[in-house]
């Protein structure tokens, strides 16, 4: 073994040991469902900050975002970075503080569990849609979190890519176990320091080994399309290709997701002060606008790097293909490490950087599923009858399962993580969002308009993705933009033609949700002008 892979393997060991303290530390005050699955909304300012969005930016940031820019230029990457930065800070702008106020008002601790009693759904058919979308859509968002794991280490040790997936698994989930959301979130933190370290520290040595910023600048612009925002590169033809009004509009449109996202709306939930949702999204959107932007560059800096000779073409293999350029940021990391044994622990520190871009949102959705299938659909919607420890250890063994079913779909070592994540990202933002933006700001939406929302929404997905898109053309259109444009238009119309019994009920309740977040802020800021 080469002083190089030492290194790498000693950083990485400590790393992950690291992670499993945090786990087992956490789950001395994980004593009830509650805890598990909220932490006891005793999360501070920062915590919820940057977990929420170490959570949010997955391995998509550091190998699908660069990967992306890499193959084909900084269009798709670009515009997908600014619809992320745009739907981050809003958000938290417009849905943190009254999905956390309105959560703890009707005593929820998970998003199925707050629309069912948001709108007095007794038969808990909203809950059952809620659960059985959550878990179809995370098993393959965690899919791709392995999928990344195993890239990771097939390409760092040139080990088999489905043990490496198994072995990243068994550790995510180790600690997830354990200690539960309280885990996963002080996991999330530390693992968002060590990813932007990462993106930093392969950034500036990308930029030395192509020749400086204007090399990058200058190499990047003699590919055809390459730093357009209206045209992508084509690497078979090394011509440029459109980028059309309505693949902007699309990749744009990805913030959308971010109103239905669950293991990121758990964090408004699970803040101990309402008032502290303010400074979150401060920190959150700066370190989102940064982290994107430097993520999309690195694609463009490694470019630059292959046109110099620098690095070995990551296209050579398949240029029809992006899969492989999402290896970009370890092919990078392996030539750090061969400078030395210092240098080796430093390129050990940003493969862990890949690792926590990772099990920061795979920690997340298995907490997520958990509390689907434990408190949602066994509990809830089937009313089996579970104690406290019965709960959960049923969480902790569906962590296990949706693991388990995440690494049976990314058993393909060609699948790309951008992709993966892409249609998971889609389902959610379908399903959830118009629910949540409309729960929370109409209070003349009802349990049979949520219904309609969210199952025309996350048909609208797979009915996008698999029928309508492959007709190429203008309906070559992301399948998210359309969903969530469907969803929002399925629970506006039925909830106008229609009316729950407890309407009036659920309409009182809205105004008194609405006016404590009002009082907050008047308090929040007198107090500001006072001091």
């Amino acid at each position: 073994m080469s002083e190089s892979q030492i290194g790498i393997i000693i950083a990485i060991c400590l790393y992950l040991s690291m992670m499993l303290v945090v786990g087992f530390v956490a789950s001395k005050n994980t004593n009830n469902v509650k805890d598990f699955y909220l932490g006891g909304r005793k999360l501070g300012p920062f915590v919820t900050a940057m977990s929420a969005e170490a959570s949010d930016m997955s391995s998509y940031l550091l190998m699908g975002v660069p990967g992306l820019a890499y193959f084909s230029g900084i269009a798709d990457a670009g515009w997908t970075a600014m619809g992320l930065i745009a739907g981050t800070y809003l958000n938290w702008l417009f849905t943190a503080k009254r999905l956390r106020n309105y959560t703890e008002k009707t005593n929820s601790i998970t998003l199925p569990e707050y629309l069912k009693n948001r709108f007095r759904d007794n038969k808990n058919i909203i809950l059952f849609i809620g659960a059985l979308f959550i878990i179809i859509f995370f098993v393959p968002y965690t899919a791709s979190g392995f999928s990344a794991c195993g890239k990771l280490f097939s390409s760092l040790f040139d080990v088999n890519y489905q043990f490496a997936m198994i072995v990243s698994a068994i550790i995510i989930v180790g600690y997830c176990t354990t200690g539960g959301f309280m885990a996963a979130s002080k996991t999330d933190f530390i693992q968002s320091i060590i990813m932007s370290i990462a993106l930093l520290i392969v950034l500036c040595f990308g930029v030395v080994q192509a020749g400086g910023l204007d090399a990058v600048g200058s190499n990047a612009g003699s590919l055809a399309g390459y730093l357009d925002l209206s045209a992508t590169h084509n690497n078979v033809t090394n011509e440029a290709d459109p980028y059309g009004i309505f693949n902007k509009i699309t990749m744009f449109c990805w913030g959308l997701g971010y109103f239905g996202m669950p293991h990121i709306l758990l964090r408004f939930m699970a803040i101990d002060d309402a008032n502290k949702l303010k400074l979150s999204r401060r920190v959150a959107s700066v370190w989102v606008l940064i982290s994107l932007f430097i993520a999309v560059l690195l694609g463009v800096v490694g470019r630059a790097m292959t046109e110099t000779g620098a690095l070995a073409d990551l296209n050579a293999a398949d240029p029809t293909s992006s899969s492989n350029a999402e290896t970009l940021i370890v092919v990078i990391s392996q030539m750090i490490s061969q400078h030395g044994l210092l240098a080796a622990l430093v390129a050990g520190l940003i493969i862990a950087g890949i690792l926590a871009s990772t099990m920061s949102t795979a920690d997340s959705q298995l907490i997520a599923a958990a509390s689907a299938v434990s408190e949602n659909i066994l509990q809830d919607a089937f009313g089996v009858k579970l104690s406290e420890r019965g709960a959960i250890v049923t969480a902790r063994l569906t962590l296990i399962s949706v693991a388990a079913l995440g690494v049976i779909i990314a058993w393909n070592p060609n699948s790309s993580v951008f992709n993966i994540v892409s249609f998971a990202w889609a389902g959610f933002g379908a399903v959830f969002g118009p629910a949540i933006i409309l729960s929370l700001y109409w209070k003349k939406a009802n349990k049979y308009g949520v219904i309609a929302g969210m199952v025309a929404g996350g048909s609208t997905v797979f009915i996008w993705k698999y029928l309508v898109r492959p007709m190429g053309g203008v309906w070559d259109l992301y399948e998210l933009a359309p969903a969530f444009l469907v969803g929002i238009l399925a629970i506006v119309l039925v909830s106008l033609v229609t009316r729950a019994p407890e309407q009036a009920e659920i309409e009182a309740e809205f105004d008194q949700v609405i006016a404590a977040t009002t009082e907050q802020t008047k308090a929040n800021m007198h107090t500001r002008e006072t001091a």
